[in-house]
């Protein structure tokens, strides 16, 4: 799972939770596959992530980088920030580990990359 899923993801249909945003993170296994920096791209999808969430899901998974808690202002000029966003959103994956709820401490399972988020009958809101 790429931290730009989930950036996306919420728990919010489980039963009893509001929000249900964001998912902590406990990563077991980490893999890193370098990708073709794409300066357009990452500068299209940057305003639409939750920065603070997208910071602190990188440093739950130990990758902690140079980026603030605060987005740089002139951010679209400075490809060397760019390329530190691309590595984190696109290079940086979960293979094996957990997404949590933050309501409800319900633990919904990363495996092969893939985050389970079925919900048992008795779960749905």
């Amino acid at each position: 799972m790429k931290l730009l899923t989930h950036n996306l993801l919420s728990s919010k249909s489980l039963k009893g939770v509001k929000v249900g945003y964001p998912l902590r993170i406990v990563a077991k296994d980490v893999k890193i596959s370098e990708c073709e920096f794409n300066k357009e791209f990452v500068k299209k999808i940057i305003p639409k992530l939750d920065w603070k969430v997208f910071v602190n899901a990188a440093v739950e998974i130990g990758q902690t980088s140079d980026l603030s808690d605060e987005l740089l202002d002139d951010y679209e000029d400075d490809e060397e920030y760019l390329k530190k966003v691309h590595h984190l959103l696109m290079e940086v994956e979960i293979i094996n580990g957990e997404l949590i709820c933050p309501e409800t401490d319900r633990v919904f399972p990363i495996s092969a990359g893939i985050p389970n988020l079925l919900l048992n009958e008795n779960e749905v809101s």
